[in-house]
């Protein structure tokens, strides 16, 4: 890891330790909430595949924090051959400032086996607002300035530059029971522009159960020699559990 990103990480860091003193000075909820997702697929006959696809979001909000842990696993194999392997972790802390707005840091880690840089790493600090809280609609962006490393999936070279950072993250209530959710990221620098939009539709079977039909794009603006796409698509059905 780079030295930028280590002085980074640790603002971050001691973005996060005041939380035990501030909840100390008022009992608050200190709930946990989050939502797991499983999907697998498995053919047999002419070809072998097996896709498996996972996802897990954890929330805990205090009276002037927020904390967010995400992870993603993606595999994929054809014939006994692995054609995809993707991991993701992220996480952000926000510290309130009023009801809509924030200031923020986020850790983000990105293994991508079969795409251009593996693995990127980026961390950010930044500012975020609620543009709108309705009972059926959810809006809020965040913009920030941080710092990104990479690694050639091919060469294993290591590269860093400084990063900008965009975040719009909507959901949409369309019924009682389903839901739209979109979110774009934007990680932008002078040698690479990151751009991953998820978007996905959720219908719930009961309280704690669901269906979730997702798609994600992901693009690199530059990509190293011999790798020839530079954007990537994924759709997904998992089944979703809330807890």
């Amino acid at each position: 890891m780079n030295y930028p990103v280590k002085i980074l990480l640790a603002g971050l860091l001691l973005l996060t330790s005041g939380v035990q003193a501030q909840e100390q000075e008022s009992v608050v909820d200190t709930s946990w909430n989050g939502t797991g997702e499983f999907g697998f697929v498995s053919t047999s006959g002419n070809s072998d595949t097996e896709t498996l696809n996972l996802k897990l979001e954890i929330i805990k909000s205090s009276e002037n924090w927020q904390f967010r842990f995400a992870g993603a696993a993606l595999t994929s194999s054809n014939d006994g051959s692995k054609d995809a392997e993707r991991y993701t972790a992220e996480f952000q802390a926000d510290r309130k400032l009023d009801e809509k707005s924030y200031v923020l840091g986020v850790a983000r880690w990105d293994a991508d086996k079969f795409g251009a840089y593996d693995p990127q790493q980026t961390v950010t600090v930044g500012y975020g607002r609620q543009l709108i809280k309705t009972d059926r609609h959810e809006l809020k962006a965040e913009i920030g300035l941080g710092y990104r490393d990479l690694e050639d999936a091919n060469t294993g070279a290591n590269s860093g530059e400084v990063i900008v950072r965009a975040l719009v993250d909507g959901v949409w209530v369309i019924t009682p029971s389903t839901q739209w959710n979109n979110r774009l990221l934007v990680e932008s620098g002078a040698d690479n522009t990151f751009t991953q939009f998820n978007t996905g539709l959720t219908v719930a079977m009961n309280s704690r159960f669901a269906l979730k039909l997702g798609f994600e794009i992901r693009n690199n603006t530059d990509v190293p020699a011999g790798v020839s796409d530079k954007t990537d698509t994924t759709t997904t059905m998992n089944v979703v559990y809330n807890f």
